[in-house]
């Protein structure tokens, strides 16, 4: 790990590491301050929850499609920096403008806005790793990139939760549009960046590419959509990252109700909770960057749907039966680590076999799959809720989980 820092290739990664972690700190202190916000309005409502977080999922489906095109187009450090910035005001806007005249419908708009710039930011950042990064270090590139999420699970749910708690949503959001600042100016420190990190294969089909920029968004849409076509590992990949997102769509609203019904609390015990999860993340992904380079990545995200499908099922019935929190962070703790590999085998598979002027627009694709099932699954699971309980819909997400895992691991032992 030492040396990937040392390599001059990878100068410019660690402040843009710093910068992820900074930044998706401030997503989930802003998620917390939208779950407060949720729970003061329409207590224990699954579906008021789901409806608020809908307007975070639905720029995908509007912006998503043109945005992989902008990126491929714009400079991609400069994306991030002024996306950042942009996200930052907007999230201070929400307690200063908003919060006083307890309407919500404004605040719809806001994290609409907030999410939209998200569309841009996510394949910019996704294609920018490979500009910055050495291409015999993207494995553990993408580790420690996944590592970041994981860190800013735990850090922006725990003192997000506290904060939310005694202060109220108020001081969610102005400490979240504080970090999109930070973030932004970490993002200006790194150097431009002068080439692309391409192999000498991948010289002249990339020069080619270059030559069509002229040509209308809407072509350039149907250019990465036959790219994706063409590309076997992507479309397994997309197909892939579709069940995982939802799987976490019919989780994400359920385990907030799940846990607020549980322990009683707002936000405190989801950001307790959310410590375990994180370090079991990050145990998971820092295990799997150490020895799973060599494993197929395809039987790793199949092995860990399976193993993940059934902790979920394991942690509904365990924790509503007890009621206790020991035993529910031991439950997370196991879930992260079980399924922290599944992101950074993903994402290395797109960026080992993408065109480097074709990233953005797979990589808005992949979100525009991901974030459509994550969508319909928290409606259809958050409508279940209303009529089951939080407990037997997650037990029963779980064995979802685990039959499309081992339909694929079965699948793929035929290849």
């Amino acid at each position: 790990m030492l040396n990937f820092f040392r390599n001059k290739e990878n100068r410019g990664f660690f402040s843009f590491w710093l910068a992820q972690l900074v930044s998706q700190f401030g997503d989930r202190l802003n998620q917390m301050a939208l779950v407060g916000l949720v729970s003061s309005h329409q207590p224990g409502s699954a579906f008021e929850l789901a409806k608020l977080l809908s307007f975070t999922i639905i720029p995908v489906f509007v912006v998503g499609p043109i945005a992989g095109v902008f990126v491929d187009r714009w400079d991609r450090r400069t994306t991030l920096m002024v996306c950042d910035f942009i996200r930052g005001f907007l999230a201070l806007s929400i307690p200063f403008m908003f919060l006083s005249s307890h309407n919500i419908i404004p605040i719809y708009v806001v994290v609409f806005l907030i999410f939209t710039l998200s569309r841009f930011y996510v394949p910019a950042k996704m294609s920018f790793i490979p500009e910055i990064v050495d291409q015999k270090d993207l494995h553990i590139a993408n580790s420690l990139v996944s590592t970041t999420g994981m860190i800013a699970l735990v850090a922006g749910a725990l003192l997000g939760g506290l904060v939310v708690e005694y202060t109220g949503s108020k001081g969610g959001f102005i400490s979240g549009a504080i970090t999109f600042f930070v973030s932004a100016t970490l993002v200006f420190s790194i150097g431009r960046i002068s080439k692309f990190r391409l192999s000498t294969a991948k010289f002249i089909d990339t020069s080619r590419e270059m030559i069509s920029i002229e040509k209308n968004i809407f072509h350039e849409i149907k250019e990465g959509i036959q790219y994706i076509q063409s590309q076997k590992e992507i479309r397994s990949i997309i197909y892939m990252m579709a069940i995982l997102f939802a799987a976490a769509g019919a989780i994400y609203v359920l385990i907030i109700i799940f846990i607020q019904q549980t322990f009683n609390s707002v936000t405190k015990d989801l950001g307790f909770l959310a410590v375990p999860l994180g370090i079991g993340l990050f145990l998971g992904s820092m295990a799997y960057a150490r020895w799973g380079q060599k494993a197929d990545r395809f039987k790793t995200m199949f092995w860990c749907l399976i193993l993940g499908g059934a902790m979920i099922g394991f942690f509904s019935l365990c924790v509503a039966s007890t009621h206790e929190r020991w035993i529910a962070m031991a439950l997370a703790l196991i879930l992260g680590f079980v399924t922290g590999p599944i992101v950074i085998a993903a994402n290395t598979v797109v960026q080992e076999v993408c065109s480097q002027t074709m990233s953005g627009k797979v990589f808005s694709a992949l979100e525009f799959v991901m974030h459509l099932a994550f969508l319909v699954a928290m409606f259809v699971s958050s409508i279940l809720a209303e009529h089951l309980s939080c407990a037997w819909v997650l037990f029963g997400v779980g064995a979802i989980f685990m039959g499309v895992g081992i339909s694929g691991l079965s699948q793929r032992r035929k290849v």
